[in-house]
């Protein structure tokens, strides 16, 4: 959704040929998203033949299990996608290097996403290589290409809100691209325990990999000393809302994606914590800081753009009630995985990593698990405010007086 308000905007308002090809975009994601749920549930039931449930099902692949057919929809879906992007972009008067930056990431997420259909009737045969190719999807298409999306689309927001110079965001932009690809494709090794791979990858992976998110909280460490400028000569920074989720995107991106994650990368402790609940805390915290605080930073871009071209009030009490209770929400639910998590390291020590993961284990665990139904409330009930917020100021807001 961010690279089709971006394409148009940095086109000056021209938009896509044929609008319909959104409409089907639309349409694509609701059929391919609610097959694919159905799908794993009735594969999961038991209620697909056999020769269906590898096409509607699950695949049995851990992360990527989605029935074959709905993988050929999705990246479908996602060659469209990009197409709609490259050519509305393509009409810029300029194409910054965030844009091209956006456009070469776009083109790997459509495209490598298929190394994880290999080949596409049936499952490689031989684990080592399949989980190698399994590990370019889970790893390299989230944790690369999407990266380099997220980090063109901060370089363009924060310049677009006046916050950095075109040329700082450039050149950090430029060193997280350096990271991502060369740091983050090593960094792939730090998955490579379970599956024969060379150590050598292992060491490099595990040390690398934590290194991506350092280029986005330098820029976000330098648009906040510009918003704290702003704000100390008294003028008014109507975008606020959206620079406050894109500055916990920054911090949070760094804890779960570097902090998080190294806890668990490191080879020395790899191989005792992979598959624990220290995963679940990195990968959390991780996926709502790298994409989920940019996406609702889109939203509350577009929704007080549309504000300010209306003329239409805007008040942000609830809205910051929605994002301080996502906020601690995520921060309170690392607590009891992380302790979850310990308990699991402590277990693999002493008795070996099988034993971590056994059911045994983790029922006794149980008092933590239910512990996090209080942040999971309170990210609940921020996800539901920042709807009615969002809906509220785009639909039901009055002319400002």
């Amino acid at each position: 959704a961010g690279g089709l308000f971006i394409a148009p905007l940095a086109s000056k308002g021209k938009d896509f040929k044929f609008p319909i090809a959104v409409d089907i975009l639309w349409i694509a994601l609701l059929i391919v998203g609610g097959g694919g749920l159905i799908g794993l549930w009735l594969g999961a039931l038991g209620k697909l033949p056999d020769n269906l449930w590898y096409w509607l099902g699950s695949e049995g692949r851990e992360y990527i299990e989605l029935g074959r057919l709905w993988d050929i929809g999705l990246v479908i879906g996602l060659v469209l996608w990009f197409s709609i992007v490259f050519f509305t972009v393509k009409k810029a008067e300029k194409v910054t290097p965030p844009l091209q930056m956006m456009i070469w990431a776009a083109f790997a997420i459509a495209i490598l996403y298929i190394a994880g259909m290999l080949p596409i009737h049936k499952i490689i045969p031989n684990f080592t290589i399949d989980d190698y190719f399994r590990w370019w999807v889970v790893h390299l298409w989230v944790e690369n290409t999407f990266e380099l999306f997220a980090a063109g689309t901060l370089a363009f927001l924060t310049v677009a809100l006046g916050l950095v110079s075109a040329r700082f965001a450039t050149v950090m932009m430029l060193f997280e691209a350096f990271l991502i690809v060369a740091a983050g494709t090593i960094g792939t090794g730090h998955h490579y325990f379970w599956m024969g791979e060379n150590e050598f990858w292992i060491a490099w992976g595990g040390v690398l990999s934590s290194l991506e998110p350092l280029p986005l909280v330098i820029l976000m460490i330098e648009a906040t000393k510009e918003y704290l400028n702003i704000k100390s000569r008294g003028e008014v920074f109507p975008f606020r809302m959206a620079f406050l989720w894109l500055a916990g995107s920054a911090f949070l991106n760094w804890l779960g994606a570097g902090f998080y994650g190294m806890l668990i990368n490191l080879p020395i402790v790899n191989y005792f914590e992979h598959g624990t609940y220290f995963g679940m805390a990195h990968g959390h915290v991780a996926l709502l800081g790298a994409f989920g605080y940019i996406s609702i930073a889109f939203l509350y871009f577009i929704v007080r753009a549309n504000a300010l071209a209306k003329g239409l009030q805007w008040d942000e009490k609830i809205s910051n009630i929605g994002f301080w209770l996502t906020t601690i929400g995520i921060f309170l639910f690392a607590i009891p995985v992380l302790i979850i998590g310990e308990k699991q390291m402590e277990w693999a020590f002493n008795y070996g990593y099988w034993v971590a993961r056994t059911r045994e284990v983790l029922e006794s665990l149980g008092f933590w698990m239910w512990v996090r139904i209080i942040p999971d409330a309170l990210i609940v009930a921020g996800a539901v405010v920042i709807l009615v917020d969002l809906v509220y100021k785009l639909y039901l807001s009055k002319k400002a007086t």
